[in-house]
């Protein structure tokens, strides 16, 4: 399951995926992130996946992409924290990131919510040189 909330506050996205996760959950939540006018343009968000399974595997990477991308045409920017608790959910996020190389979006793996707050707070820019 995978539940999203704008923190009025922060006016970042926190979403929470638990229990196993499929790639057509992660291309539903992005087409419906995709079709929120209320969101920010310059999106912030917090993903956390620590109670969470990913049941797809690298070869459904391009196709999370693909939709990725697509969302991307609707947003000025996207920095996405991605909490993730073991080695499959890190190696996904690091293929995930090298595929998802776009001057538009930054997406980084942490190990606690404290770290991926940090990043999302300080990341001012999304092309890193």
């Amino acid at each position: 399951m995978i539940t999203t909330h704008l923190n009025p506050t922060s006016k970042i996205l926190e979403v929470t995926y638990t229990g196993d996760i499929f790639c057509e959950d992660i291309i539903e939540y992005i087409h419906a992130t995709m079709n929120r006018s209320d969101y920010p343009r310059d999106l912030k968000i917090l993903t956390n996946a620590i109670d969470a399974t990913m049941c797809f595997g690298p070869d459904d990477i391009p196709k999370i992409v693909a939709a990725n991308n697509q969302s991307l045409e609707k947003y000025d920017s996207i920095t996405d924290a991605l909490i993730v608790a073991n080695p499959n959910e890190t190696a996904l996020t690091i293929f995930f990131k090298f595929l998802s190389e776009n001057d538009k979006y930054a997406v980084n793996a942490f190990a606690t919510e404290e770290a991926a707050r940090e990043w999302l707070q300080f990341k001012t820019h999304i092309k890193e040189y």
